[in-house]
């Protein structure tokens, strides 16, 4: 044979078929892993109940629920009361966009009114911009809480837990 003929005409695709190449096959379901450069297909770093993968909300809404647990044990009258945690302060309509002391408040009380619980609630964004450290944002969480409790109860922070004002 010469091997300079051109190669034979591919043949017409069957009767029917759409012309072109074949469709491409759906990628499989599921995060995508590969298995490059022969290491082993790819996994999560950690596995979920490590602490390293709770999201950093995750981690403070830990930490607010310990130390609530904490405070309702001294002061059984705090399970009618919501602890709840927000982003970031909200201005009310008619009030100035920044609080009276100049500063971002990290909690708040809010009185029971018509048919609601009373509520505290923790700003976590500025809790956290204050607090560098897992152990430093724990601390001023419960600091935090030990003022709204009093606050609410009309009742000193040392009354509420005895160690407030100990570093």
């Amino acid at each position: 044979m010469d091997s300079s003929a051109p190669p034979p005409p591919a043949s017409p695709p069957p009767a029917g078929s759409p012309p072109g190449p074949p469709p491409p096959t759906a990628p499989a379901p599921g995060p995508r892993r590969r298995d490059r450069h022969g290491r082993g297909l790819r996994g999560p770093l950690a596995p979920p109940q490590v602490p390293l993968s709770l999201s950093r909300s995750e981690l403070f809404e830990d930490y607010v629920r310990e130390s609530v647990e904490r405070l309702e044990r001294r002061w059984p009258q705090l399970i009618d009361v919501e602890f709840e945690v927000d982003e970031v302060p909200e201005a009310l309509p008619g009030e100035p966009d920044a609080p009276a002391g100049g500063g971002v408040p990290l909690g708040m009380v809010v009185a029971a009114r018509q048919g609601r619980k009373s509520r505290i609630v923790i700003y976590r964004r500025p809790v956290e911009i204050r607090a560098k450290t897992r152990d430093d944002r724990a601390a001023l969480v419960h600091e935090i809480l030990i003022e709204q409790v009093a606050e609410l109860l009309g009742l000193s922070p040392d009354a509420i837990d005895p160690r407030y004002d100990e570093d």
